[in-house]
This record gives C-alpha cells, structure tokens and sequence, in this order.
C-alpha cells in the first residue's frame, strides 16, 4: 500500500515540475508605441473613461465610465486595426486595480491633462514565455 501511495505522489510531483503547456500566443496589438521616455515608464496623460469596457483577455484592463487612467504609451496604429493605450487606473475607490498595467481603446476616453509629449517611437516587444 505505501509503495502506490509513493508511485503516485513520485508520478505528481514529476507531473507539476514538467508542466506540458508553456503559453498562450496572443497577436501583437502594434510594431510600435509612443511613450515620454526609452522605457514607456513615465506618465503620458491622465484620461477619463466615457464609457465602460471589459477587458477581453489578460492584455487590457477593465475601465468604468468616469474612472481617471494614467497613459503610459500609445500603440501606433496598424491597417484598420483599434488605435490601444496603455495605462492604469487611478483613484482611492479603484486601489484593488491601480498598478495594474493593461491596454484599453482610446476612443474609450477623453485626455484631461497631458504631462508630457509623447515624442518616443519605441518598437513592441513579445515576451518570451518559455524558461531560458
């Protein structure tokens, strides 16, 4: 009895160290982004949300009308695609989401304030999911 019982917690722990699905592959949204430095880390603008939007997967972040979003980059828009910004929501009464980094449309929003010009064309990366 004790021999099965190491067999299968032996095969389960073999079974969670080589997990057999590395990833998702997800479209790239845009080549390129506008951002205030090399790193798309400082503060472009801070928009209003018009309308609510539901973020359809884990790139793009859910935005409520009227909630206030610091735009960190601007994805240069492709062919007939959704032109997409990057930011995060800001607010005391959305602090479960603030620090979350995510796209959403920027048709979406209204600027209210903008910090700096977005005067840096920096390429779009993929992230590589697969361990080194």
């Amino acid at each position: 009895m004790t021999k099965r019982v190491h067999l299968v917690v032996l095969l389960l722990c073999l079974g969670l160290m080589c997990p057999l699905v590395t990833g998702i592959f997800m479209d790239k949204l845009a080549s390129k982004k506008l951002c205030a430095d090399d790193d798309c880390v400082y503060t472009i603008s801070l928009a209003r949300a018009e309308e609510d939007y539901n973020a359809p997967d884990c790139r793009f972040i859910n935005i409520k009308k009227g909630q206030l979003i610091y735009v960190y980059s601007k994805l240069v828009k492709e062919k007939d695609s959704t032109e997409f910004w990057a930011g995060s929501v800001y607010g005391e009464q959305y602090e479960d989401h603030m620090g979350t980094v995510g796209y959403f449309p920027s048709s979406l929003v209204s600027e209210q304030h903008v910090y700096q010009e977005a005067n840096k064309t920096v390429p779009t990366t993929v992230r590589n999911l697969q361990k080194p």
